[in-house]
């Protein structure tokens, strides 16, 4: 789903979300334990990776002239350091579960915070070219995450599957809130550098990043899953199944997605569509109950 609808008006802002994952089955899509481990690595990725956006926007902020294009980086910044809290929740829950993923997290975190950094000390034009570089990197990751969240949204086959409500009212929330601010990241590099080639660049650095992380993901929790047999794995045909049945987002259309953010005349109010997001924020038992 796709829209080029202008939301100006559109004003970010954080939900203070909870959800109560008391009665969450580890595999919360009944029956089907290696899609539940492909999605739940978003759980391990997202905490610690959107402290890193969170810290880099920071940054980034002084060196912002455009106050609307400011106000948005700080509603930005507000709603993924809500999305760490929450998907940090989930984490927890699956130790209680006898799924310890620090082992995984710990990787995450060296990504996060060794390789991309903050890197106090560096004279001012470096200083900035490193800030600029990493914004670049989140521009293209959000180009991910909001493919991600519009998939979400219609992912009837979540739904037909029984998927648990709670994990699905998370998912969609953040989902939402992905797709209502997914041109703010790609709009500050476009006022920090509005060349086409770092963008490009760094689209071939977050892409094959983040489907690595992806895969060791999947792999470390299936293999730490105590339900499981030993030496369970994922497996593309299982990956194919899932995508064919609706619980898995289809590699094509992520394949297609990532074509677009080519395009010299790309812009991500192209990708998803803020009336769908916003709507579904209205009616998400989370949010609404955030609201009051």
């Amino acid at each position: 789903m796709s829209s080029t609808e202008d939301h100006d008006d559109l004003v970010l802002r954080a939900r203070d979300v909870h959800f109560d994952w008391g009665a969450l089955p580890l595999h919360w899509i009944p029956g089907r334990p290696m899609a539940t481990h492909v999605v739940n690595v978003l759980h391990l990725l997202l905490p610690e990776g959107e402290r890193w956006f969170v810290r880099t926007f920071r940054e980034a902020v002084p060196m912002i002239t455009d106050e609307k294009l400011r106000e948005e980086v700080l509603g930005f910044i507000g709603q993924e350091a809500m999305h760490a809290e929450a998907h940090q929740g989930v984490l927890d829950h699956l130790l209680t579960q006898g799924l310890d993923p620090e082992p995984y997290v710990r990787q995450v975190e060296f990504v996060f915070g060794r390789v991309l950094g903050e890197r106090p000390g560096l004279p001012a034009g470096r200083s900035r070219e490193h800030v600029v570089e990493r914004v670049a990197i989140i521009a293209a990751v959000e180009h991910f995450t909001a493919f991600l969240g519009d998939w979400v949204l219609n992912a009837d086959g979540l739904d037909r599957a029984g998927a648990d409500p709670v994990m699905l009212d998370l998912l969609r929330w953040h989902g939402a809130e992905e797709v209502e601010h997914r041109s703010v990241a790609y709009d500050l590099l476009r006022h920090l550098d509005p060349g086409y080639r770092r963008r490009v660049r760094t689209l071939f650095i977050a892409g094959p990043v983040l489907f690595h992380l992806w895969i060791r993901g999947a792999r470390f929790l299936m293999a730490a899953d105590p339900s499981l047999p030993r030496g369970a794995k994922p497996t593309w045909r299982g990956y194919a199944d899932g995508a064919r049945r609706g619980v898995l987002p289809g590699l094509g259309r992520l394949a297609r997605s990532a074509s677009r953010y080519l395009s010299p005349r790309y812009h991500p109010s192209q990708e998803g569509s803020t009336r769908q997001a916003v709507a579904y924020l209205a009616a998400s038992p989370a949010a609404r109950a955030a609201a009051h």
